[in-house]
């Protein structure tokens, strides 16, 4: 049986763990929540999990760690995962636009030998994307669009009326890098799609704010020696959280089960 821990008892937690649970091959063994959530943390992954409050209480025998709580949780507590050698998944793909995250993450893998792998997450075709990268990419275009609702609390904010809107509206223009560090709760998929490509410097980003839209659509346009490819998909939220995307939590629960299967498609 693999055994797992998770970090974060959020929205996207809470699904994974309510999935988990009906498998014979997938224990979660301990979660790592923020002081004060303790009870919390029970209530919503299980009463017999183990909470803790930070890595280095971690079980030496787990077999696979995964973040599901963001990126101040992967600046917190990711060093110290893959110092001690543990397999490690994350979906806080945003944190690595920081040069200083993302070097240290990688210094610590290989102190731990080990790696930290990035979720596709919110989004699909980082197969074929990270396959194309190997021939040579010439252009990787990315545009978010989600309800207007769903940029509040951003810097969104700044450039419109989200209130007051009344057709879709470019509030953001620039490279992945830009993206990930100005929309840290919104701009994930970015970061996905350029780490998985030409990188955060070269990955050109196009943000948009539609009010009339009922659903958050990731679209990609790709161009390079393989050829070229568009790919779309309209993503639904999880109902308890309308930033939190099902896909996003579907993946996580995909590849844990991946990681106890016999056999991986």
């Amino acid at each position: 049986m693999l055994k797992l821990a998770l970090i974060g008892n959020g929205t996207i937690a809470t699904y994974v763990a309510e999935k988990l649970a009906t498998s014979s091959e997938v224990k979660i063994v301990q979660v790592i929540c923020q002081p004060g959530r303790e009870d919390e943390a029970k209530q919503m992954i299980g009463h017999d999990v183990d909470v803790i409050l930070g890595a280095d209480a971690l079980n030496n025998d787990l077999d696979l760690i995964v973040d599901c709580a963001g990126h101040e949780a992967l600046k917190e507590h990711g060093a110290t995962i893959l110092r001690r050698g543990f397999k490690f998944y994350t979906v806080s793909n945003g944190a690595m636009a920081d040069p200083a995250i993302a070097l240290e993450m990688e210094n610590a893998a290989k102190e731990g030998k080990t790696s930290l792998r990035l979720l596709s997450g919110a989004v699909g075709a980082m197969d074929a994307l990270s396959a194309a990268a190997v021939g040579g990419l010439d252009s990787v275009t990315y545009k978010g669009c989600k309800p207007s609702r769903g940029w509040k609390g951003t810097v969104a904010e700044d450039v419109l009326d989200l209130d007051q809107m009344s057709e879709p509206a470019e509030h953001f223009r620039g490279t992945a890098r830009e993206a990930a560090l100005r929309y840290p709760k919104n701009a994930n998929v970015a970061a996905t799609i350029a780490l998985a490509g030409v990188g955060m410097d070269r990955t050109e980003v196009v943000l948009i704010a539609d009010p009339n839209a009922t659903s958050n659509t990731h679209e990609i346009e790709v161009e390079g020696a393989f050829g070229k490819f568009m790919f779309r998909i309209d993503g639904k939220p999880l109902p308890n959280n309308p930033k939190s995307s099902a896909l996003t939590a579907m993946n996580v629960v995909r590849v844990v089960l991946n990681e106890a299967a016999a056999v991986i498609s």
